[in-house]
């Protein structure tokens, strides 16, 4: 990477903490160089520095880079056995809380949201439950509560429910809908959808559950220590963590205060 292209890089994310209040900086450089360069394609700009004096002066130019800076992907119960792990490892003793807070941080446009109230619910847990979903991007935030997904998608959704764990079809949890699919409104009833920047925001509740799943591999090591402290300082005595399949604890400075619950579900737990 040129010195010109990193300090052009370094402009935009200046005027974007500057103008809206997003901090990014502490993002990797390669990730957020690409995602940065597929916006500038999308928007027709011919340079970062073109891009960030648009970005100044256009909020609608923002609120389309943010699409790709935040990468809103995901699917249902990705990674299965994280669903399966949770299942049988950690649903037993959730059952021993009267009542229960779950965080997922991070949550883009809402699967792993309805993933896990699917889950709590065919566990009897979900209504004495209350799920706190964020996100920075208000856009997958207004999807995320609307619950609607493209129809075809739901073959791997689908998929993926079974090899989790799923006991039941995952279609008795939604109505189809002119080519998409509608997920039941009782399994946000008990969710509170909010904007939260795991880079500048700090703790808000005391959980028993955080799920935030391929999201720290987007943050450099700063930042991603920070997010660790948060969700350290978040969870209860003995409280639980997951997080994705490419994401450890194993090198992280809060290592010691966690015991491994599940290496290939990447489920920690609180150690007091």
């Amino acid at each position: 990477m040129d010195t010109e292209r990193d300090a052009d890089l370094v402009l935009l994310l200046d005027t974007i903490l500057r103008t809206y209040h997003y901090d990014f900086r502490h993002y990797a450089v390669s990730s957020m160089r690409r995602r940065v360069e597929a916006g500038m394609h999308s928007l027709r700009a011919g340079s970062i520095s073109e891009l960030a004096a648009r970005v100044a002066e256009d909020a609608q130019v923002f609120s389309t880079l943010l699409d790709f800076l935040t990468v809103p992907v995901s699917d249902m119960f990705r990674n299965p056995e994280y669903f399966l792990a949770l299942r049988q490892q950690v649903v037993p003793v959730l059952r021993t809380y009267p009542s229960l807070k779950l965080w997922i941080a991070g949550c883009s446009t809402g699967e792993e949201v309805y993933s896990l109230a699917i889950l709590l619910h065919e566990e009897g847990l979900l209504e004495r439950s209350l799920l706190y979903a964020t996100d920075i991007n208000p856009r997958s935030l207004a999807r995320a509560e609307a619950g609607i997904y493209a129809l075809d998608r739901i073959k791997l959704f689908s998929e993926n429910y079974q090899a989790a764990g799923g006991k039941g079809s995952l279609a008795q949890h939604y109505q189809a809908i002119h080519g998409a699919v509608l997920f039941d409104r009782k399994l946000k009833k008990q969710v509170v959808f909010s904007d939260h920047s795991l880079a500048t925001d700090q703790v808000f509740a005391e959980v028993q559950l955080i799920s935030c799943r391929n999201v720290l591999i987007y943050f450099d090591k700063p930042l991603q220590e920070r997010v660790l402290g948060l969700f350290t300082d978040a969870l209860c005595r003995r409280g639980f963590l997951g997080l994705g399949a490419r994401e450890t604890l194993r090198f992280s400075p809060f290592a010691p205060g966690y015991t491994e619950v599940s290496a290939e579900g990447r489920i920690y737990r609180r150690s007091h």
